[in-house]
């Protein structure tokens, strides 16, 4: 599997989704078994690129190549000059957002309501090529498969892309109307990929080894990418690596493993966003990882009370010492939370 020169141990990504995707969480991923992490959204807003959330999300220290960003908007020069800007702080490819349905990214005709303007999508593809590919940087492109039932221009603009030198294209199996409801279709992902000669990534309701198998079949897909089902179980790379590998099951991992993941995660979450910041970021993280397990919805309304670092670990260390079953934890088949616009922040 390769974007451009870069060789991609596997085949199975972490979705880009804003407010979850940090640079901790995707490094967790990569750990677990993700084959490629591609970081939230980064506005094309010049004046917002000093902001302490932009800076966040372009800080890759310490992070595995390759680094990629992604970057959302509505004008091709100021993305165009979004992407220089990212590339000088390490970006080694650059995704561009046209999937996000996120009512506020939208409603600034940034994210899937790009795809409702094909000339304007291609627009800011070739911007964005004209400035990446002199400088070796693969460019990327995530979409959905039309704005609405009667608007599925997928395969028109996925086309467009590739003539204009996009090196791989992720397709979401929704509209931007249906948002994360309903479920997702595979078909015209498929036949985006019959069309195109570029690497083809399927995304949407991948929350198995099984089903992951299932949508590579169903539309030949180079690979698969896996959004909500990853919130609170990481581990989920390294289950869909192996069954894709082997056709065999690995075992849930121990208890003992998943607290020892979850303290590593939050103690780099508070590095990257300071104590007060982080207290409340984790504690969506600490309910999607606890919220299988024994008793743990009375524990997420604990924990929603800490505003403390030092509390929230001492609070986690206390709860999995208590669960009375440390070998296993039992597997999950729902996929992760039920993402939905307010969930979803815009950058």
């Amino acid at each position: 599997m390769r974007i451009g020169p870069f060789e991609l141990p596997n085949q199975v990504f972490v979705a880009p989704m804003a407010g979850v995707t940090d640079r901790p969480f995707r490094q967790l991923c990569r750990r677990l078994g993700a084959g490629h992490a591609v970081s939230e959204m980064v506005t094309s807003r010049k004046e917002l690129w000093n902001s302490l959330k932009t800076s966040r999300r372009a800080d890759h220290a310490g992070e595995p190549g390759p680094i990629a960003v992604q970057i959302a908007g509505t004008d091709a020069g100021m993305m165009a000059e979004a992407a220089a800007y990212n590339i000088d702080r390490g970006a080694q490819i650059i995704d561009i957002n046209m999937g996000c349905p996120a009512k506020k990214v939208c409603n600034k005709w940034a994210g899937s309501a790009l795809m409702r303007d094909e000339a304007l999508a291609l627009q800011i593809v070739e911007a964005v090529v004209g400035v990446c590919a002199p400088r070796g940087v693969p460019v990327t492109l995530k979409m959905r498969t039309g704005w609405c039932d009667s608007e599925r221009n997928a395969l028109t603009i996925a086309r467009a892309a590739e003539a204009a030198g996009i090196a791989l294209l992720t397709v979401h199996g929704r509209t931007r109307e249906q948002g994360y409801k309903g479920t997702a279709e595979y078909d015209t992902i498929a036949a985006v990929k019959a069309a195109l000669r570029i690497p083809v990534v399927a995304n949407g309701d991948i929350t198995t080894p099984q089903k992951a198998r299932e949508v590579l079949r169903l539309t030949n897909a180079d690979a698969v990418m896996i959004g909500r089902a990853a919130q609170g179980r990481p581990w989920i790379f390294r289950e869909i690596t192996h069954f894709l590998a082997t056709g065999d099951e690995l075992a849930p991992p121990l208890t003992s493993e998943v607290r020892g993941w979850l303290l590593e995660h939050l103690h780099e979450h508070y590095a990257l966003y300071g104590e007060w910041t982080g207290v409340r970021s984790a504690r969506k993280h600490i309910g999607w990882a606890v919220r299988a397990l024994p008793g743990g919805e009375a524990f997420r309304a604990v924990m929603n009370t800490l505003d403390t670092a030092e509390a929230q670990i001492a609070a986690l260390r206390g709860y999995f010492d208590g669960l009375a079953d440390r070998h296993a934890l039992l597997p999950q088949a729902a996929a992760g939370s039920a993402a939905n616009d307010e969930e979803l922040e815009a950058a």
